[in-house]
C-alpha cells in the first residue's frame, strides 16, 4: 500500500517488511530500484517532473524521516513507521551475512566507502564486498561500471547525494539485483559522522540533533515548513468535495 504526498507515492511498509521484500527480490534474482525519499526531495518533486516520475517509478519508496511520517497521518493513510536509508542498510546488513550476499559499496569521498565496507565486514564476515569512491569523472565511470559488473553484487549501495544518485541507478538498474540509494550513510557507517543518541532518535529528534552538529544544514532544513504548509493544504483540499 502507498500514500500520495503531494505527488509521491511512499510505501507504508514498516522496516521489517520492507526488508523481507528486499531480501526476496534477491532471493527471486528481481532486479529492483529502492529510493529513500525525505520532505527535502518530495518537496523538490514538486517543481521537477523528471525527478518525480524517477521517484515514482521505483519499485519500493520508504519514509525517509520523521516528517514524511508526519505527512502520511495528516493524509490518513499513515506509513508504520520511518525508513531511512542509514537505519535500512543497517537492518539489511545481518540479513546478507546469513545468506552470503554481496555488496557494493559505491560513493563517498576517496576511502569513506572503503573504510564503511572494513566497518560493516568486521561485524559480518559472512558478507562479501567491494568499493568505490563517488568522485569519479566520466572517463573514469566506465571502468567504475565494470567493475560493480564484474563484481556481480546483490546489493549496490549508491551515495553519490540525492538525486544524482536516483539518476545513477535508473540508469544503470542492471548492475545489481537490488540498487538503494544512501546518501551519506557512508559517512555514519565509516564512523566520521555520529548519529544522535538512540534516546533522541526514539524522540524522533534525529533532525535537531544534525542541525546543532551541522549548523550549515540549515539552507536544507527551511524547506521543511513550507513542506508542511503544502502537505495540509493537500489535506484540505482532500476533504474538499
Amino acid at each position: 500500500m502507498r500514500v500520495d504526498i503531494l505527488g509521491i507515492t511512499v510505501n507504508t511498509y514498516s522496516m521489517q517488511e520492507t526488508v523481507e521484500e528486499i531480501r526476496k527480490a534477491v532471493e527471486n534474482r528481481v532486479k529492483i530500484r529502492v529510493v529513500t525519499a525525505n520532505p527535502e526531495m518530495i518537496y523538490a518533486s514538486g517543481k521537477d517532473q523528471q525527478i518525480r516520475n524517477l521517484i515514482n517509478s521505483a519499485d519500493i519508496v520508504t519514509a525517509d524521516g520523521i516528517g514524511v511520517v508526519w505527512a502520511s497521518q495528516r493524509l490518513r493513510t499513515p506509513v508504520q513507521e520511518r525508513v531511512t536509508g542509514i537505519d535500512l542498510i543497517q537492518a539489511l546488513f545481518p540479513v546478507a551475512d546469513q545468506n552470503k550476499w554481496r555488496i557494493f559499496f559505491l560513493g563517498g569521498k576517496p576511502g569513506i566507502a572503503r573504510e564503511a565496507g572494513i566497518q560493516v565486514a568486521q561485524k559480518y564476515s559472512g558478507i562479501a564486498w567491494e568499493d568505490s569512491h563517488g568522485y569519479f569523472s566520466t572517463e573514469e565511470e566506465t571502468e567504475v561500471i565494470e567493475r560493480i559488473r564484474g563484481f556481480r553484487p546483490d546489493i549496490l549501495l549508491v551515495g553519490l547525494g540525492a538525486p544524482r544518485q536516483e539518476y545513477w541507478i535508473a540508469e544503470h538498474r542492471d548492475l545489481a539485483t537490488v540498487s538503494i540509494g544512501v546518501g551519506g550513510s557512508f559517512d555514519a557507517l565509516a564512523g566520521n559522522v555520529v548519529r544522535a543518541p538512540k534516546r533522541i532518535q526514539e524522540f524522533q529528534l534525529e533532525w535537531l540533533y544534525r542541525l546543532w552538529k551541522e549548523p550549515w544544514r540549515w539552507k536544507r532544513q527551511s524547506v521543511l515548513p513550507r513542506f508542511v504548509m503544502k502537505v495540509l493544504w493537500q489535506r484540505f483540499s482532500n476533504m474538499t468535495p
